[in-house]
């Protein structure tokens, strides 16, 4: 789902509004409802899981309008919103938390798994999704996604951890700030690879990889 002309740029904070406010929405409502048992057509659902049905239609539009306004997601997002849809109705239906639970376990398990098969073919993935943000040398690049890739897998595990041996506030917890945080925290400690690799030279950028 992409303009041909490019995406469309549009304000940073909308930007950012878009992509995590309904995270912080459902953060926020968790907090509040997180003790009520709410008795719908006869049947109780836990806060968790009402939260996490109104979840599901605000990440839609909130990823519609982002859609809308950049004429741009990335499969990642992509990936993201369909198996939302999926875990989090499964939850819904079956009256079940694990479900939306095990969901950041099967995005991190498929991006990994991509990215492995790209190096496989001998080929960075992930330079397609980033390299307007960092121009690096296709070494770099390499050596980037091998640890992205480990970096995937280490939070798929991570995640099952929490979920299954913690309880639900701490997972939600963990699910609003620790995984942004550990993201955050990897990419950090990249920055020797992205000095070395990286690409000074215009025409070098331009130039495609061997």
């Amino acid at each position: 789902m992409t303009d041909q002309a490019g995406p469309r740029p549009i304000n940073p904070m909308l930007k950012s509004a878009l992509e995590f406010g309904p995270l912080l929405a459902f953060f926020a409502a968790y907090l509040a409802l997180k003790d009520r048992i709410f008795t719908i057509g006869g049947t109780e659902y836990e806060g968790f899981i009402v939260v996490t049905a109104g979840f599901i239609p605000v990440f839609l539009i909130a990823t519609g309008l982002l859609w809308k306004l950049t004429r741009h997601l990335s499969r990642m997002q992509l990936v993201t919103a369909v198996l939302i849809v999926i875990f989090g109705g499964l939850s819904v239906w079956l009256n079940d938390d694990r479900f939306f639970k095990m969901k950041p376990t099967l995005i991190y398990l498929l991006f990994g798994t991509a990215l492995g098969i790209g190096l496989l073919r001998g080929e960075s993935w992930l330079r397609a999704v980033m390299e307007g943000l960092m121009p690096l040398k296709q070494e770099g690049w390499m050596i980037l996604t091998r640890r992205v890739m480990l970096m995937f897998f280490g939070l798929a595990v991570l995640n099952e951890v929490i979920w299954r041996t913690m309880s639900t506030e701490t997972w939600v917890y963990f699910k609003t700030f620790g995984l942004t945080a550990a993201v955050f925290a990897f990419f950090m400690t990249q920055s020797s690879l992205f000095k070395t690799y990286a690409i000074e030279d215009e025409a070098e950028a331009d130039k495609p990889a061997e």
